[in-house]
């Protein structure tokens, strides 16, 4: 990959083509009808790219290769550093450098997403992910040289690809013995003069430790003779490393984030309890004779409103949406900091970061119900192609109940870090598995009850 980087520019600028054909070119086209098809329609083609392939499968790249994606194939990586090799190169200011961004960035991408049915219609995948790259682009011009500053800071997943990638089973280890040897001592790198290394998206080489922040671009590979690429348990980063190196801002966007808001997202256009609420809302401001709240005047990119395909959201439609999506994310979010904060706290004295490194196991269970709830578009679009589709549901059971053991085994062996009392470790187990419990009966309405 260092060697081959001009090839990786090409095939970056080949994706960023592409991309931009699949964003730009839909919306200039009628929308689909019913005789419509995947393969015949380009509109249909984008959305089955984005949201049926793209956005699930990249979330398992990241497990199984870390930040692969971000380095090599990322359009708004490309297009970031482009701006920023050719723009401003000013300092990147405080603000930009706040810890919360990454889990803002998801809940408000998250929610807005929603509100104009970015699943379904080109004019909302050109706002949202178009306005994306258009920010990227924006802030690699005016920060940083040569640098991914929006990657680093603002992406709006920036933060989930982050957490995904501790659990890949290999990573760019540094090894500190051979780094430090490598100053001042001519024979270590045999005569050869050290080139700097431009890490785009602003790791600190000689402290890395996992694969969280590293977009796997293989720049670094070799540099001092002290970097390598190195196979690991999947374990290691959040067992070994998760004690010191976690946040309170990654726990918020494992619980409230990917556990909370995003369950709101997907749950709510199949909930019966949405239906209610809706019900009972509108008869009370019937009788009362309030009927402002069911006018669908506002425009398209603030709720969906597609009268020629029966699809327009009134005022109450979608402040009902936003407002079961925050519910959802804050009762499901506190539910599951609570029953962590327990879990931590009978491990002993309250400590943050111990709460911090336990919550870090629910991440594979957090990553694969994103993926999951993203796979209903991908069974949505191969059933209207009247595909077979009988084993989709079996294939959610599987996943859920594999990264739920998995998160089982991690906060297991996380517990085992901080006391030796086997008796005292299964006690602190007991809220963990009734959280990540919570979790699947959230994935259980929607599969399978409702």
């Amino acid at each position: 990959m260092r060697d081959h980087a001009r090839l990786i520019r090409w095939v970056q600028w080949g994706i960023v083509l592409v991309y931009g054909f699949l964003i730009l070119v839909p919306i200039f086209l009628p929308l689909p009808d019913e005789t419509a098809h995947i393969w015949s329609n380009l509109t249909l083609i984008a959305q089955f790219a984005f949201w049926g392939i793209w956005w699930p499968f990249v979330l398992i790249s990241m497990v199984l290769m870390g930040r692969v994606w971000c380095g090599v194939l990322c359009p708004e990586g490309a297009l970031t550093e482009f701006a920023s090799r050719h723009g401003r190169g000013k300092a990147i200011p405080h603000w930009m450098r706040w810890g919360g961004w990454p889990f803002v960035a998801f809940a408000l991408t998250t929610i807005y997403g929603q509100m104009v049915s970015v699943y379904q219609y080109p004019k909302a995948v050109l706002l949202v992910l178009g306005g994306s790259t258009a920010g990227a682009i924006v802030v690699g011009y005016l920060y940083g040289r040569d640098k991914r500053v929006w990657c680093k800071y603002l992406c709006p997943v920036n933060g989930v690809f982050g957490l995904l990638a501790k659990l890949a089973p290999f990573h760019y280890k540094v090894n500190e013995t051979a780094w430090r040897a490598s100053y001042g001592t001519k024979s270590h790198t045999q005569g050869r003069t050290t080139i700097p290394v431009n890490c785009a998206p602003l790791v600190p080489l000689r402290a890395m430790k996992g694969a969280a922040d590293c977009h796997m671009c293989g720049r670094c590979s070799g540099h001092r003779d002290a970097i390598e690429l190195t196979w690991r348990a999947p374990t290691e980063e959040i067992v070994k490393h998760g004690e010191q190196h976690n946040s309170l801002w990654e726990s918020a966007l494992a619980l409230y984030g990917l556990m909370g808001i995003a369950i709101g997202a997907f749950h709510w256009s199949a909930s019966p309890w949405f239906v209610q609420i809706k019900q009972a809302i509108a008869t009370w401001l019937i009788d009362r004779d309030i009927m402002w709240p069911f006018d669908t005047h506002a425009p398209w990119w603030v709720f969906t409103n597609y009268p020629a395909q029966n699809d327009v959201f009134s005022w109450l439609d979608g402040g009902l949406v936003i407002a079961y999506i925050l519910t959802t994310g804050l009762v499901l979010g506190t539910a599951l900091s609570l029953l962590f904060a327990l879990g931590s706290r009978l491990l002993g004295d309250w400590d943050r970061k111990r709460f911090n490194h336990l919550v870090q196991a629910t991440i594979p269970l957090a990553g694969c119900g994103v993926f999951v709830g993203l796979s209903a578009t991908t069974v949505s679009l191969l059933r209207g192609e009247h595909l077979p589709v009988f084993w989709a549901n079996d294939l959610r059971a599987i996943l859920l109940i594999a990264t739920s053991l998995w998160s089982v085994w991690l906060a297991w062996r996380v517990t085992g870090r901080y006391t030796i009392s086997p008796a005292r470790r299964l006690l602190s187990m007991t809220p963990v598995i009734a959280g990540l419990a919570l979790v699947n009966f959230a994935w259980l309405l929607m599969f399978w009850l409702w």
